[in-house]
């Protein structure tokens, strides 16, 4: 039996929230098997609320280096990986990608091409040069003039291994998505990861969970057998829920103290789970938090309200009152992520 609380301490610690650890942003990255990434920049604020001292400048280099890239993968939306980890997962996903794409707005275009065909003169295009969707959609067109050219952009990015290319994603500058194949960026990939071994790395940064938990993550499916044949702990939460588990994964105790911390929009955390009463409660989901990407702030553990950074500072509002103790600590952790930031102000204003 776990409590509510047990579940939130055990999936802070594995997620380095419940206390800053001292690890490479690559490590950290394979750690979280990828970091959700839609938005340019939300891995620094992810990394920087669970690494004891990043630099920004870190993230970029793996970057522009290749080390790590942007690229659909779980769930098919954009999720930071490294380099070694594209190879590793991205064949796991890549059925997922195809059938997103069929049960897509764009899907039509699939009764209009040889998708054999598509993907290599796609491919030929994207490796010639990074292309953005819509420079792709301009080109497909020539060849396909009679299907949507925005289709046949969209279709490039979920019928093939790609990645985002720099200066998309790097600290401080900016870029349109631009796209190029894996296997030209990256060079030749090593061997695929099996199932089991993607369940296992989950259950490390996001355990206990239900096998909804890491279908919902993943967005792979069917996965019960595969739980069921690897030799796990079982638990049940309080809703008498059947949670997976390493078997000599740590359970913190549920009163260890949880810090405040600041979390991007998107982050892992608040999208790691089917049931995410562990983190966020009922009545705060539905404030469209999750869904919409609103940056989250943690208090004691459970998400507590939302912050903004505006030209006057760092605006934070949360949805219930905060303890004199509490307010303080939002206070100074507020100003040390205005400090991350490069803001010229320390001004940290907190509202309901």
């Amino acid at each position: 039996m776990i409590t509510t609380r047990g579940l939130n301490r055990a999936t802070l610690h594995r997620q380095l929230l419940l206390e800053r650890a001292a690890r490479s942003a690559y490590d950290t990255v394979e750690h979280l098997v990828g970091m959700q990434a839609q938005e340019p920049f939300s891995a620094y604020y992810g990394l920087w609320s669970r690494l004891t001292a990043f630099d920004p400048a870190e993230l970029s280099a793996l970057l522009e280096e290749r080390r790590a890239v942007r690229a659909p993968l779980h769930r098919a939306t954009i999720h930071l990986v490294t380099d070694a980890d594209h190879g590793r997962i991205e064949p796991l996903f890549r059925d997922l990608l195809h059938r997103r794409f069929a049960s897509s707005p764009f899907r039509a275009v699939l009764d209009g091409f040889d998708p054999g065909e598509f993907r290599a003169v796609a491919a030929a295009l994207v490796a010639e040069a990074p292309r953005t969707r819509s420079e792709l959609a301009s080109l497909l067109a020539s060849r396909w003039p009679a299907l949507d050219a925005a289709s046949l952009g969209y279709a490039v990015t979920y019928l093939l291994p790609v990645v985002q290319v720099p200066p998309r994603g790097v600290w401080g500058r900016s870029g349109r998505a631009s796209w190029t194949t894996a296997a030209s960026w990256l060079g030749p990939a090593g061997e695929p990861a099996d199932v089991e071994s993607l369940v296992r790395r989950y259950l490390a940064a996001f355990g206990p969970a239900s096998v909804k938990d890491v279908q919902v993550w993943s967005g792979l499916t069917r996965l019960r057998p595969v739980l069921g044949r690897m030799g796990l702990r079982v638990l049940r939460d309080s809703r008498g829920r059947e949670l997976f588990d390493l078997p000599d994964a740590v359970l913190p105790d549920p009163d260890t103290p949880a810090p405040v911390r600041f979390l991007p929009e998107f982050d892992n955390l608040l999208l790691g789970h089917d049931d995410r009463t562990r983190v966020i409660s009922d009545e705060d989901y539905r404030r469209g938090i999750v869904i919409g990407g609103k940056p989250a702030l943690l208090v004691d553990g459970f998400v507590h309200g939302t912050w903004a950074v505006s030209s006057a500072g760092l605006e934070v509002r949360v949805f219930r009152p905060l303890t004199a103790p509490q307010r303080a600590e939002v206070e100074e952790e507020g100003a040390r992520l205005l400090e991350f930031a490069g803001h010229g102000h320390t001004s940290v204003a907190i509202v309901r």
